[in-house]
């Protein structure tokens, strides 16, 4: 069997960062965390859901959370049968993400497009200092 390699962040922060994570139903959204040069992106599936039904913060300890919420009713009236059918859909989902330390926690993003929402956590930019100079001989 071949050994499983990690970044030695990863379990820490995106494997077991949930915490505090109440959920109303049974299933969990599926979640996608992938690094990139300049940011950690994070994608939740939520299929059928639209941006009123989410909120995504970043709480006092410094930790995203995102919150969603889906509560519809939907009517269908059959006059043939002379009867009201209700159905109700509710599900609510609530994750804390600890967040890696170069993450830039004022430029971070969240949109939903196509049944995803997607986190962009940048990471801060560190600027290089270059070492070169001349020294002068005394």
């Amino acid at each position: 069997m071949m050994p499983v390699y990690r970044n030695s962040w990863l379990p820490e922060v995106f494997n077991d960062l949930f915490v505090n994570s109440p959920k109303t139903n049974a299933t969990a959204p599926a979640i996608n965390v992938k690094e990139t040069q300049d940011s950690y992106i994070v994608e939740l599936a939520a299929p059928g859901m639209r941006k009123e039904d989410f909120m995504v913060h970043i709480n006092d300890d410094g930790d995203l959370t995102i919150k969603m919420e889906n509560k519809r009713e939907e009517r269908e009236e059959d006059k043939k049968a002379h009867y009201l059918r209700r159905e109700f859909a509710y599900s609510k989902f609530e994750q804390t993400l600890i967040l890696p330390d170069d993450v830039d926690k004022e430029k971070i993003k969240a949109g939903v497009a196509d049944g995803v929402l997607t986190v962009e956590l940048p990471k801060i930019k560190k600027e290089e200092h270059k070492v070169s100079r001349q020294i002068t001989v005394e």
